[in-house]
């Protein structure tokens, strides 16, 4: 994924915040194990567009294999335990769905890639998750990547990319994934659902808007969606928003440029059921330049949940954990790494297994204080490799990321859940 927008958070706010949990923290024995849902990123098999641009049987393993360290005490290359894998086909997805589950995860979300001109990235759910003989152990959900796809792997330090895949589609091609997700995927048993409602996730509100020609058009666009849901016998589509934005802009119909502030009563106008967060550098400065000490990062983003689920009050949050953030993987490696933002900009440092395991603690005791339907905790990420944040086995910590949600959230249906 590709973040281009951050929310700063003032050291008042941070302290507020810190207060507040305390205040709220639930009494021992008063718990209902969150369902724990992993971010996706599909781009480690071969893809017929990727062949297009890098040549025959790339994948983004190639950029996680070329990484080197880019200042002093910078680890890279990050390698997998399991070796470079490849997602679409089954059996390698099954080991995956295996570790998720054993675990704790219990549903994948995975960045899902439609475009105008149709679909991206597709095997690792068709080929992969789909045709696995465990995929039951682990449920599947998506989060539309309506987001412009630009030529950044790897991205020159002083070269503005090129865009090879626009992420706002017009509203018959809306209507074509619709369908699309409601007859092919809905149907599959282990597609996750909340309260029966299949779980579907827009990353981008503003190329949703820009695609549909306004707010209204968005609107009415979401409204067939959920028909079309409820025609093929759901009770109701469950629409989640990652929040990122704090204001939109986009293009009229007419070429005219429309500006609108991202606010809870304009979300809830839009037809969002639930929001949430793809990562946590999307709701902060990440500073200082090259590393922001995790627990840094922890603090800030408790800051934001507590402020944003007090704003939201109509529909509910579900927070996030972020392993860590390290972008220079998209980066020229021989090209100096300077702050000129993604994939040239801060990281995450000191994001050890002991530190993630105190976030996922600190985030479990928030979610007690919430109704035991909103108890959903997601995590960025499954396999964000070439952005540092990875659940994954690697070789210097091993199974340690998914043993730490194993530790505080224990296993759904287990004796070890707490």
């Amino acid at each position: 994924m590709k973040p281009s927008f951050v929310v700063c958070v003032s050291v008042a706010l941070i302290a507020t915040a810190l207060r507040a949990a305390e205040l709220v923290r639930a009494p021992a024995g008063r718990s209902s194990r969150p369902q724990i849902a992993a971010y996706y990123f599909g781009n480690y098999h071969v893809d017929a567009r990727n062949v297009q641009v890098h040549g025959h049987d790339w994948t983004e393993w190639e950029l996680v294999k070329a990484a080197r360290p880019r200042w002093p005490g910078h680890v890279q290359p990050n390698q997998p335990l399991w070796g470079y894998t490849d997602e679409a086909d089954p059996a390698q997805m099954a080991q995956k769905l295996d570790a998720a589950a054993d675990h704790g995860v219990d549903a994948f979300i995975f960045d899902w890639y439609y475009y105008q001109d149709g679909p991206y990235l597709q095997r690792t759910i068709d080929e992969g998750y789909l045709r696995a003989p465990n995929r039951d152990r682990v449920k599947f959900a998506f989060m539309w990547a309506n987001h412009d796809w630009k030529d950044i792997h790897p991205k020159k330090l002083k070269e503005t990319p090129a865009v090879l895949y626009l992420g706002a589609v017009n509203r018959s091609t809306f209507d074509t994934i619709a369908a699309h997700v409601v007859r092919d995927y809905f149907s599959v048993p282990s597609y996750w659902k909340i309260a029966g409602r299949p779980y579907f996730s827009i990353y981008h509100l503003p190329k949703l808007i820009e695609g549909m020609g306004g707010i209204e058009p968005t609107i009415a666009a979401l409204r067939s969606f959920r028909a079309a849901t409820k025609a093929a016998r759901f009770p109701d589509l469950h629409i989640n928003l990652v929040l990122w934005q704090r204001s939109l802009t986009w293009k009229t119909p007419e070429g005219a440029s429309a500006e609108e502030l991202v606010t809870p009563a304009l979300v809830t106008r839009l037809g969002f059921d639930s929001i949430t967060s793809y990562v946590w550098i999307h709701h902060m400065t990440v500073e200082p330049f090259p590393v922001m000490p995790y627990v840094d990062a922890m603090q800030k983003m408790l800051a934001y949940i507590h402020s944003v689920s007090g704003q939201y009050t109509q529909i509910p949050y579900y927070p996030n954990a972020t392993m860590g953030w390290d972008a220079s993987p998209r980066t020229v490696q021989s090209d100096k790494f300077e702050n000129t933002g993604y994939p040239y900009m801060g990281t995450l440092g000191d994001n050890t297994p002991a530190n993630f395991r105190r976030a996922l603690e600190e985030l479990k005791a928030w979610l007690e204080t919430r109704p035991p339907g909103q108890r959903i905790l997601t995590i960025n990420a499954w396999n964000e490799w070439t952005e540092g944040s990875y659940l994954e086995p690697d070789t210097r910590h091993g199974l340690a990321y998914l043993e730490a949600i194993r530790t505080v959230f224990g296993v759904a249906g287990s004796s070890t859940s707490r």
